[in-house]
């Protein structure tokens, strides 16, 4: 039986789909309108980039330890009501002419909190939704969605944004909202998970998670390619929007349709997947997807009006294709290797680390653009991409094959 023969799972799927859209709108539509309609300096978009994602730093390990005591759906129930409303409320405050630099980057940080419960949340519930067994299946599945929404999102928000930015906001209001009736409809039980007898307080909870996440070398090494990535993206992701209207000359709907492109390489990535994993081996495909298709960002800044466009939308695509398929096989690897009470915590961990760095990395950024100009920035963020293959070359996992079965010794390091 294929996973998508699973009424539940094509529920979820929906769900998640259009969960992600309304997310994949807000990072392009937020930093559009900063631009547009509220003429933001590179440090302002630095900063708007980091609200989006410092919820992740803030309440990323309590959350998993939260998260771990609860059922997974109402989590990201609440979080998708929660993000609709805060989309609402931005809409009404755009049309009445009083948004500005201060209450944009507020919306950020709040639906920052929601993503930041929903991922961990979601992420958590897909073994227990399909098995260990179809992970790479249904990562794959999921990860197809996410880069359609990546797709559309960057176009849909152009437009938008042209439109008014009411209309922008107001999108994804509806598509979290949409997400939120989705998940109600899913029937399958799930029950409250058992606190171990030996759980202890906070703290020692939160530190099995990070011990499980930092205490095996192949998981570390996973983590921490991820982690100096996203460093660098999100000093790329502001600069790169800004180099397309500022520097290229491009209207915001042309750059944001420019910036689909990275959309059809990560669905390519994510159709493709499970084939490459299966023919490559689904360890071995971790570091040699990032190996092949990374380092292309490089030629990011000397893009330009005319052919040197080129030089922005091949790496743009090639990079996101590598990324999906780097991805699927690395976040199957952390849940098919992670116990089933620590799952929660493991991904909050891994959260913590690969995303609490990115605000970081936004302020970074923003501040080397106004410093070095926006094209020797983004050169020193695609470098620094690139270079994130170290820590898996580097590792046991450039000897591997495919899974390894999870050591006694990686187990007891996540009991509590």
């Amino acid at each position: 039986m294929r996973i998508t023969d699973l009424p539940e799972f094509r529920v979820f799927w929906a769900a998640q789909g259009a969960s992600m859209l309304g997310t994949a709108v807000s990072r392009s539509a937020l930093p559009l309108l900063a631009a547009s309609a509220l003429s933001a300096s590179a440090f302002q978009m630095g900063l708007l980039q980091a609200s989006l994602t410092v919820a992740f730093l803030v309440f990323g390990l309590p959350a998993g330890m939260w998260i771990d005591r609860m059922r997974r759906r109402p989590v990201m129930l609440v979080c998708d009501i929660a993000r609709s409303l805060i989309m609402v409320t931005l809409a009404v405050i755009t049309l009445l002419g009083k948004l500005d630099m201060t209450l944009l980057i507020v919306g950020g940080l709040l639906l920052g909190v929601g993503r930041t419960f929903y991922e961990i949340a979601y992420q958590s519930y897909i073994p227990l939704l399909v098995g260990r067994a179809r992970l790479v299946e249904g990562n794959s599945k999921l990860e197809s969605t996410t880069s359609a929404s990546q797709m559309a999102g960057p176009a849909v928000a152009g437009g938008l944004v042209q439109l008014g930015g009411a209309a922008a906001v107001a999108v994804q209001a509806v598509s979290y909202l949409f997400s939120a009736l989705l998940l109600l409809r899913i029937r399958k039980k799930e029950t409250v998970p058992e606190r171990l007898p030996n759980a202890g307080g906070t703290w020692p909870q939160i530190r099995s998670g990070l011990a499980f996440v930092l205490g095996d070398p192949m998981v570390r090494a996973v983590t921490a390619s991820a982690a100096t990535y996203n460093f660098f993206y999100a000093m790329q992701t502001p600069l790169v929007v800004l180099l397309l209207v500022n520097e290229v000359g491009l209207r915001e709907s042309a750059a944001g349709a420019l910036m689909t492109v990275s959309g059809f390489g990560g669905l390519f990535g994510a159709v493709t997947a499970q084939w490459v994993a299966r023919r490559v081996g689904q360890v071995r495909v971790i570091w040699l997807a990032y190996l092949v298709a990374i380092p292309t960002v490089v030629l990011i800044p000397l893009a330009g009006p005319g052919w040197r466009l080129g030089l922005f939308l091949v790496p743009w695509f090639v990079s996101a294709y590598g990324l999906v398929v780097y991805n699927v096989s690395a976040v199957s690897f952390r849940q098919a290797m992670c116990p089933d009470h620590l799952l929660g915590r493991m991904n909050a961990s891994v959260r913590f680390v690969i995303w609490g760095i990115i605000p970081l990395g936004g302020v970074v950024g923003g501040s080397l653009g106004t410093w070095l100009g926006v094209r020797g920035a983004l050169l020193v963020a695609g470098v620094g991409m690139a270079a994130g293959v170290l820590w898996l070359l580097c590792s046991r996992l450039r000897s591997l094959r495919d899974m390894p079965a999870p050591t006694e010794p990686m187990l007891s390091a996540g009991r509590v």
